[in-house]
């Protein structure tokens, strides 16, 4: 066996170039940006700044994708901005209401959503706080204001895409067809330990799911590399689709032990292990995993039949890597559904409109100056902690970085720049402290990840870039106390208040897919395929949250997801049947199932098969799901989980 080793990228003081690069990037697009507002005397330089510091992303697509997802929070925004102040124009408390209520608004609606769609909505809630907030004494100047952020924003975007253009920034999707090409290896081996006798790796199937579920949001970004991006993103999306329902017939194969003969054992793992790039004629599949001897009943046949499947959606997903790969339609344009809690997306929103009204009662109550300026820190902290893994502890994050961003900008500032006002200095000077920041953001490093991004908004913030540049001490100082004060009062408004537990979102999944198993919910006609994929990133919302710490929850929401797809399964067969001698024995086994009666389910599964023609026919597959149905529901029924589990 010939062992390779990974090629190491090549490094540059111990960072890869590709960092580096990405960095530089980061550098020009932003001085671009900068150049460019002060020739058209934007009102907000700055803005534009902190625009290339946001669409600081590794590929074109996912830059492109934020930008777009950008400018529309940012009509949201200023939409809703000029709606508060016209309606409440005559009542600061009432705007202030107003705002901490479409804050939480926007941040219900980001934890409905993933990627750069949960950015945008956060933006338009803390675009309110920029525009509106600050123009709290003088609404009649909202328009204006929304006006020269938006052609700030304009600017940024367009520098980004202009850099990233000349200096040919690499596009996802030729990662990300290896990348799922080399999570389907993984999964055909993860198949054939059932062959070899090994136990079930719940850990491998668990890696697996997670790692096909985060690429939802690239997947999207892919659709505007190129004029085929989107051809690309329905079929990278359809390839994710398959590649959960093929890891969910290969769980099935895991779960128990395959009751084919040695002969048809041996055919099974040879095809699964033949199965390269090459592909295995579909026709032939039943021949490769059946064997040559018929198997004898209805119980066999089950698991010959779950290889049979197995390999079916292998092959279907290989199909639609050759067509990512020629950048061509599929032959099945699957969605991939994104699972909503919409109980803890209420609870998160309406806790996310306490902490802005508490930081609001705070800095009326203390009559502070510009205290507006700082209430807008808070709303901007608390979006971007909602698009984060842990909102508190993004908070403590900032809180940390942004003392230190104070203390850079004041090096820049004070001593490096000190009184120039050529636009070549501030270029050189604004470089190490650019690209320091956008060289952390690269780093596998979450601390050091996050203070970078930190550092690459808020340096822009508080210098405030203009033309001329000013050098007022006072204001600095101000800016610099306003930010600082922002992230302590919403973490102290975290600690009074605290976020959604991570212990809290896993009981709240759990007992959603307790509740969806007994009561199953119609999702707008999904396919099987879809519902899997659906519920697949309700588990990866699950480890998300520390779930694989908790293993007598993480063995109910298997248990739960298991037996949602084999009943979705088990339907879609019995649905071949409205019509016919078997529309009877479908109806009397939808009963069955809803009433977890497993004795039934078999006695149905041996009635059906005496009704076979022969051992590939829809009767037969049918009998087989009836009867792995059945085991999987006596599984279920057979584990002693808690109500609260710990």
């Amino acid at each position: 066996m010939v062992t390779t080793v990974a090629e190491q990228p090549f490094t540059v003081a111990k960072i890869p170039v590709s960092s580096w690069t990405f960095a530089i990037r980061v550098w020009l697009a932003m001085l671009l940006a900068l150049f460019v507002s002060f020739w058209l005397q934007l009102e907000a330089p700055a803005s534009a700044a902190v625009t290339v510091g946001i669409l600081a992303e590794p590929t074109r697509g996912q830059a492109l994708d934020k930008a777009g997802f950008r400018l529309f929070g940012t009509i949201v925004g200023v939409t809703a901005s000029i709606a508060i102040t016209g309606l409440f124009s005559q009542a600061r408390d009432l705007i202030l209401a107003a705002f901490a209520v479409w804050i939480g608004i926007c941040v219900f609606a980001a934890n409905l959503l993933d990627g750069y769609r949960a950015y945008a909505a956060v933006l338009s809630g803390y675009t309110v706080a920029i525009i509106a907030t600050q123009q709290i004494d003088t609404p009649q100047h909202v328009f204006e204001s929304g006006v020269a952020r938006g052609a700030a924003i304009a600017v940024g975007i367009l520098s980004m895409a202009v850099i990233n253009t000349l200096m040919y920034t690499p596009d996802r999707h030729p990662r990300l067809m290896v990348q799922l090409a080399a999570i389907r290896r993984r999964v055909r081996e993860y198949a054939s330990g059932t062959f070899r006798g090994k136990p079930d790796n719940s850990t491998t199937f668990l890696t697996l799911l997670r790692e096909i579920v985060a690429l939802r949001p690239e997947i999207a970004s892919v659709a505007l590399e190129s004029s085929s991006g989107s051809v690309r993103s329905v079929a990278a999306r359809s390839v994710a689709v398959g590649l959960i329902a093929e890891l969910q017939a290969a769980r099935i194969l895991n779960n128990g032990p395959v009751d084919v003969d040695d002969t048809a054992c041996d055919q099974a793992r040879a095809a699964i292990e033949r199965a390269d790039d090459s592909g295995l004629p579909a026709q032939r599949l039943p021949e490769l995993v059946a064997g040559q001897k018929r198997v004898r009943d209805v119980e066999t046949e089950a698991s010959a039949w779950a290889a049979r499947e197995f390999l079916r959606g292998d092959e279907e997903v290989r199909q639609d890597l050759l067509a990512l790969r020629s950048a061509r339609w599929p032959l099945r344009a699957w969605r991939a559904p994104l699972y909503r809690s919409y109980r803890t997306a209420v609870e998160s929103g309406v806790r996310a409109a306490l902490w802005l009204a508490i930081a609001s009662i705070v800095y009326v109550w203390a009559g502070w100056p510009a205290a507006s300026v700082s209430l807008s820190f808070v709303a901007l902290i608390i979006g971007l902690g909602a698009t984060a893994p842990n909102a508190r502890g993004f908070t403590a994050i900032t809180l940390v970085g942004t003392p230190i961003a104070a203390v850079l900008t004041g090096i820049l500032e004070f001593f490096i720049l000190n009184g120039a006002d050529a636009f070549p200095l501030l270029a050189i000077a604004m470089a190490p402290f650019t690209v320091g920041a956008a060289v952390l953001m690269k780093s596998q490093n979450l601390l050091w990840s996050s203070l970078g991004r930190v550092n690459l908004l808020f340096i822009p913030i508080i210098l405030a870039p203009s033309n001329p540049q000013t050098y007022n001490p006072q204001s600095f100082l101000f800016t610099s106390l306003f930010l600082v004060a922002a992230a302590s009062l919403l973490l102290a408004a975290q600690t009074l208040i605290p976020p959604v537990s991570d212990r809290e979102r896993r009981m709240r999944l759990l007992a959603e897919a307790r509740n969806e198993l007994q009561e199953p919910a119609e999702h707008n006609r999904e396919a099987p395929e879809e519902a899997t994929f659906r519920d697949a990133s309700r588990i990866g919302q699950f480890l998300a949250v520390g779930g694989a710490q908790d293993s007598r929850a993480l063995a109910e929401m298997l248990s739960c997801f298991d037996q949602s797809a084999m009943v979705r399964l088990c339907n879609a067969k019995l649905m071949q049947f409205t019509d016919g001698p078997l529309a009877t024995s479908a109806d009397e086994a939808r009963a069955a199932i809803v009433e977890r009666d497993t004795p039934t389910l078999r006695t149905i599964a041996r009635r059906v098969r005496e009704m076979a023609p022969q051992t590939d026919s829809i009767e037969a597959d049918a009998a087989a799901c009836l009867i792995l149905t059945s085991k999987i529901l006596d599984r279920g029924s057979g584990v002693d989980f808690s109500q609260e589990a710990t």
